[in-house]
């Protein structure tokens, strides 16, 4: 769900879809749409975030959604806000899992009741947006600790949280786990909408085995799909990164990231 930028949509579409995802919609302005089908056909593009009855023209293609991802490119406007709490809400209303980024967040640290409670939501604040909604949640200004992401995390009734820096740090109020394999070099723009779409799909795979009772493995019991779905995602980006810098050193951007995204997920995720 995005606005009227362009990269950042594209960029998390486009990842969704290269992991995996059978189809990716890019909710967006009117103006973006032309340039977002321009990147690829790949995308089914929506341009009706500035219609003035967007949340029930979106709300009626939710249901065929298994995940939404709520943040790249998205932007501040007041009304895309009200938006995007209108769409919170009727997603959690139907169990839709969630990934929430970049202006999503804003959106959550003005009102985060919206989340509470809804386990089936990630969180990828960075550490700038982790330290205001830190804040608007505890009360407390943030230390930059990484037990204040296993407290955010309790105090929004277990909401997995990934607090993204030089470490993935990610918690859902139960358990905490660390992603720290090594990445690029050069970090460069959009690697955050490279991992909140591929976020997005390992969020349903995992919620859909956990549904079916598909699996033994103890770790994806002992974690639960949101934690798995993350950490996977956080892994995966860190990966495609190292790769990448391998490839185009100091001029890697993000299309070479995903470039590589195949090739990663085949090496690191096919065996299981």
């Amino acid at each position: 769900m995005h606005c009227r930028y362009t990269g950042a949509p594209y960029f998390a579409a486009i990842s969704a879809v290269k992991v995996g995802a059978d189809l990716s919609y890019v909710f967006c302005m009117r103006d973006a749409a032309p340039v977002i089908k321009s990147y690829s056909p790949e995308l089914i593009v929506h341009p009706i975030l500035d219609d003035s009855c967007a949340v029930a023209k979106i709300s009626e293609l939710l249901p065929r959604m298994h995940c939404i991802v709520i943040g790249p490119g998205l932007g501040r406007e007041e009304q895309l806000m009200l938006t995007v709490r209108g769409v919170i809400e009727k997603a959690c209303n139907l169990k839709i899992p969630l990934v929430i980024d970049a202006d999503g967040i804003f959106a959550l640290t003005a009102e985060p009741k919206l989340i509470a409670g809804y386990e089936q939501a990630i969180l990828t604040p960075n550490i700038v947006e982790f330290s205001r909604l830190y804040s608007a949640v505890t009360g407390k200004k943030s230390s930059n600790q990484s037990n204040e992401v296993q407290e955010l995390s309790l105090a929004l009734g277990n909401v997995t949280i990934v607090k993204k820096g030089e470490e993935d740090v990610i918690a859902n109020g139960k358990h905490t786990l660390v992603c720290s394999a090594e990445g690029s070099a050069r970090r460069c723009g959009g690697q955050g909408d490279l991992l909140a779409g591929s976020m997005g799909t390992f969020s349903h795979w995992a919620h859909m085995t956990a549904s079916r009772q598909e699996t033994t493995n103890v770790e994806f019991v002992n974690y639960g799909p949101t934690m798995c779905a993350a950490y996977a995602a956080c892994l995966l980006t860190r990966h495609c990164a190292k790769k990448a810098f391998e490839r185009t050193r100091r001029s890697t951007t993000t299309t070479d990231m995903i470039a590589t995204i195949s090739h990663v997920f085949n090496e690191h995720f096919e065996q299981y």
